[in-house]
């Protein structure tokens, strides 16, 4: 089957209890991808939890757990037709635990949506998930100042909100005379996918309209084809099938694949048998799509979410040390040499040491403002060089942008981000 749309994929971020899922939800079911009866459902099973207003939530929360505890844990994914696109929506965990899977979420977008309600502002996570999205390659922003309803409607609240949050854009590295922010309620249903009455000073798009003002993906089709590996699973008649978004190339049946570094840690060979898409089975699946695909000759023991899968003519690199730029975001202390964090590299989690510390650089120009600094704080920016403790896959950022860049968390806080610029391969 032809595919008649092109894929956008859209994450929506910010800290928790801004709102972020039942905007979510709200956008589905005004936008007719959830039915009114579907819709009473959630309602009732909102009630019996005793979180009243949360039924758009479910949509989304349908893990159970995530329902008894109001909070959103896994990344959920489903499909919507705009005008313009076929829309993948990620609905992005703001809890600080949960981080881990919000980069996750980040590094498969197109675009993001940060949602801050208008009378909370700006949030500590406000900061991190910007850094992220910006570091994650995230192009497109929109910020949705949400529960406007708690504020009567109020503009200036909603002018003092955008402020602040313009300023924390800014840093990031986004512009913010070029980022549209909307004033809205997503519990009301304000300005989501239905215009509001409440606010004739607002002039703005609705979601569901910024949706389709953003502008469609470029494909990374010509570069080679990489998939790093979400889950796998085992499904009855077919088999092993891993499953996460192709980030570049094109992928067809028959293809020689590798997965890498896969349990042997030097890679496992194998053949695509199939590839599917919501349901559908396709002849080739290419970088943006989120699929699941069936390898003759891997099994669910050769790999796990962290792996991926390349072209087996034109594969990707089992790192022995790389070079990083990195940009220090939140820190308890400093960073020195030695320091072990874990670093998030596309679906995985490695921990890597710093072995040294070249230069910090002024974040303003990227000139170097010091050489061999003793140690980094946060908000420095400096060129490092890492040694992964265990097996990464990962490509420099002149080669794969897409395969470059990592987040690095510790004690459950995102530290900083960075990207690849350099590496060298391990020998195997």
């Amino acid at each position: 089957m032809a595919k008649e749309k092109p894929i956008l994929n859209v994450v929506f971020v910010g800290h928790v209890d801004q709102g972020k899922s039942t905007c979510v939800g709200r956008v589905f079911f005004d936008g007719g991808a959830v039915s009114e009866q579907e819709m009473k459902k959630f309602k009732e099973e909102a009630e019996k939890h005793g979180k009243v207003g949360f039924e758009f939530a479910y949509v989304m929360d349908n893990l159970k757990e995530e329902r008894e505890r109001g909070v959103t844990i896994n990344l959920s994914y489903k499909k919507l037709m705009t005008k313009n696109f076929e829309v993948t929506i990620i609905d992005a965990p703001g809890h600080k635990d949960f981080v881990k899977n919000m980069i996750t979420g980040a590094s498969q977008a197109d675009a993001a949506f940060l949602v801050v309600g208008c009378e909370d502002g700006v949030q500590p996570q406000t900061k991190e998930h910007v850094w992220l999205l910006r570091t994650m390659g995230v192009k497109s922003l929109a910020v949705l100042v949400n529960k406007m309803d708690v504020v009567d409607y109020n503009e200036d609240k909603y002018k003092k909100a955008v402020e602040d949050v313009k300023g924390v854009i800014k840093q990031a590295g986004y512009k913010p005379d070029e980022t549209t922010f909307i004033a809205g309620s997503a519990l009301m249903g304000d300005n989501i996918a239905n215009k509001s009455d409440k606010m004739a000073w607002y002039k703005g798009p609705t979601v569901l309209e910024q949706i389709d003002k953003f502008p469609a993906p470029e494909k990374p089709t010509g570069l080679p084809m990489r998939m790093p590996i979400q889950d796998v699973y085992d499904i009855t008649g077919i088999g092993t099938v891993p499953v996460g978004k192709i980030e570049t190339g094109i992928m067809k049946i028959g293809q020689k694949v590798v997965v890498l570094p896969g349990r042997s840690g030097t890679g496992i060979t194998g053949e695509v048998r199939s590839i599917e898409a919501h349901h559908e089975q396709l002849k080739e699946g290419e970088a943006g799509d989120n699929v699941g695909i069936n390898i003759r000759g891997v099994g669910k023991k050769d790999m796990a979410r962290g792996d991926v899968i390349c072209d087996a003519a034109n594969p990707a690199k089992i790192v022995e040390e790389f070079e990083a730029q990195v940009a220090v975001i939140n820190h308890p202390t400093v960073i020195a040499k030695g320091y072990t964090p874990v670093f998030h590299v596309h679906t995985a989690q490695v921990p890597c040491q710093f072995v040294e510390l070249k230069a910090k650089l002024d974040p303003a120009t990227g000139q170097v403002a010091e050489e061999n600094p003793d140690f980094l704080k946060n908000g420095d920016v400096a060129i490092v060089k890492i040694k992964p403790v265990g097996n990464l896959v990962l490509e420099s950022a002149d080669k794969n942008p897409n395969m470059a860049r990592f987040a690095i968390r510790d004690a459950g806080v995102t530290v900083a981000a960075g990207v690849c610029k350099s590496l060298v391969e391990k020998k195997l």
